[in-house]
């Protein structure tokens, strides 16, 4: 049995199959999955989406890299979508200097208000590094966001990064990143990642697993993502699914 800790179901390529999307689910024994919240205008259709079945829950956030010049989201508005009880986290907030040009003061802006937010509210983050590893770990200590706690999702970082993620608190996820011919600096990170500090994920509908790269990602697809940690790790896929399961089960409160 495996989570899907982080996707996207409100996204068209799988919201306009979602029955068939839960079915493969089933079929492949992905018991739940978290799909994310990216922006204040589409959080109704997260929240719709997990609210379609039991096994579906969601996160309450803005994606570092969505620029608004108009309008920021607020403590008070993320600590409101927080108190329904199919949001389980807070995010994807983070850093992400990939796309972005001159000053960047404003995705810090947010993300110190998305861990203050996660402090009060006493959820988990999901935090989005790009580029963006050495500011990212400051403000996570600056801000105190040990205390909710979290995971680095799709995580590509050095190994250096991932250690000082966890010694915050935090846990690693692995998406079908680890799973690709080139990614051998990534592989060596799972390596040396404890296995009961780690989660998978798809981040569907992108980066599809081997060997289904190339296609739209669905949440049925995440046991290849744990078979690539397995490998990476000279362990079972039963040892992934097993910890990793339980590991998101206990980080989201399923």
């Amino acid at each position: 049995m495996l989570v899907d800790s982080h996707c996207h179901l409100d996204f068209p390529e799988l919201r306009s199959d979602l029955a068939g999307v839960l079915s493969r689910m089933g079929d492949n024994g992905v018991t739940h999955a978290l799909t994310i919240s990216t922006t204040l205008e589409t959080w109704p259709a997260v929240r719709e989406v997990a609210g379609a079945s039991a096994n579906l829950w969601c996160s309450a956030g803005v994606h570092p890299d969505e620029r608004r010049d108009d309008r920021e989201a607020t403590l008070e508005d993320l600590l409101a979508m927080a108190r329904d009880d199919k949001v389980v986290a807070i995010g994807e907030t983070g850093l992400d200097y990939f796309r972005v040009e001159g000053d960047t003061g404003w995705q810090r802006e947010r993300f110190r208000t998305h861990i203050r937010a996660a402090r009060k509210c006493g959820k988990p983050l999901v935090i989005h590094t790009r580029n963006a590893a050495e500011d990212t770990i400051r403000i996570m200590r600056e801000e105190g966001a040990a205390e909710a706690g979290g995971v680095m999702h799709c995580f590509t970082e050095t190994w250096e990064v991932a250690e000082a993620a966890i010694a915050e608190g935090f846990h690693i996820s692995f998406s079908g990143i680890v799973t690709f011919k080139n990614a051998v600096a990534l592989k060596e990170v799972a390596r040396r990642v404890p296995l009961e500090r780690m989660l998978v994920e798809t981040d569907s509908p992108y980066l599809a697993p081997v060997p289904n790269r190339g296609r739209p990602n669905r949440p049925g697809w995440v046991p290849l993502v744990g078979a690539g940690v397995a490998m990476a790790k000279g362990v079972t896929t039963e040892a992934v699914e097993a910890a990793t399961h339980s590991t998101a089960e206990q980080v989201f409160s399923l």
